[in-house]
């Protein structure tokens, strides 16, 4: 098989699935119900919103944008967006199923975002802090060029302004579009984040689901307080792959904010309806010392 036959295998395979799960969707109405991928319950729309989208069935966490991120964590008017004027490109000119051009146009339209982070100003209970919030929604949050320099240009913000910095993740890893420049944003973020312990200013982490690859190993998992949300994914590898390697089964909560937090990889696993105090609790600690 050639390589090109290889892509157009795989091209089918994606029209394929899509079709299937836009059928699936027909047999619901999305505007009124929504069923818990956990528990199979069938919940209002309405009512899982008002409930933070979080199962009221079997308290399962649904994945949540940047922007209800912002809305559920910040105080209201508060956060301030920076660094809108930074813009993917298609330096590498990439194409496999389609063109990495037509990819960017796409999760720009569906998510009204530039690229998988949001960057800014704003403040959690009184508590002014710099933020990071990445979306998964866009290519699945992935890590490229322009996310690695909206981080470091947040922490760099941070810095001149002695503020405290909180990065949210949510990140399928590093953009394979960007190749080598996709990874180099590993090294500089974590150079951002030394400079920022070098100021002794504090560096938060709040794992959402779910957070793996190249952010989890670089900015993702190096603050000195790491939060995770209940139930989030975190980890390099995924399960499947690291089964396929060791060829052994791994246990059923493997990677799981419980997990870590067990073995010490995590400081804190919070409900989402704490987690706003929880961050407010933590920065107020913390005020005094800068």
């Amino acid at each position: 098989m050639t390589v090109q036959d290889w892509f157009e295998k795989r091209k089918q395979a994606q029209i394929q699935r899509r079709e299937a799960e836009a059928k699936a969707e027909l047999d619901i109405n999305p505007d009124l119900w929504v069923k818990c991928v956990h528990c199979d319950a069938q919940l209002l729309k309405e009512d899982l919103i008002n409930n933070d989208m979080v199962c009221p069935v079997c308290d399962y966490h649904f994945r949540i944008n940047a922007r209800k991120r912002i809305n559920q964590l910040f105080d209201e008017n508060s956060f301030e967006e920076l660094f809108t004027e930074i813009k993917p490109t298609d330096p590498l000119e990439f194409v496999d199923t389609e063109s990495y051009k037509d990819r960017l146009e796409k999760a720009n339209k569906k998510t009204g975002l530039n690229d998988a982070v949001i960057t800014g100003i704003a403040s959690i209970e009184g508590n002014k802090v710099a933020t990071a919030v990445m979306d998964f929604d866009y290519m699945g949050g992935s890590m490229g060029s322009v996310v690695g320099e909206k981080v470091t240009r947040i922490i760099e913000k941070a810095i001149e302004l002695r503020l405290p910095v909180l990065a949210i993740t949510s990140s399928g890893g590093a953009r394979m579009q960007e190749s080598a420049l996709s990874l180099m944003q590993m090294a500089k973020t974590s150079c951002a984040v030394s400079r920022l312990d070098d100021e002794k200013l504090l560096y938060i982490n709040l794992l959402t689901e779910p957070t793996f690859g190249g952010v989890t190993a670089s900015f993702g998992m190096l603050g000195d307080i790491i939060v995770a949300e209940q139930g989030a994914r975190v980890g390099f590898a995924g399960r499947r792959v690291i089964e396929q390697t060791i060829r052994q089964k791994l246990p059923s909560d493997f990677q799981t904010a419980e997990y870590l937090l067990k073995y010490g990889q995590v400081d804190v696993v919070s409900a989402r309806k704490d987690l706003r105090k929880t961050l407010a609790n933590i920065l107020a600690m913390h005020r005094g010392e800068n």
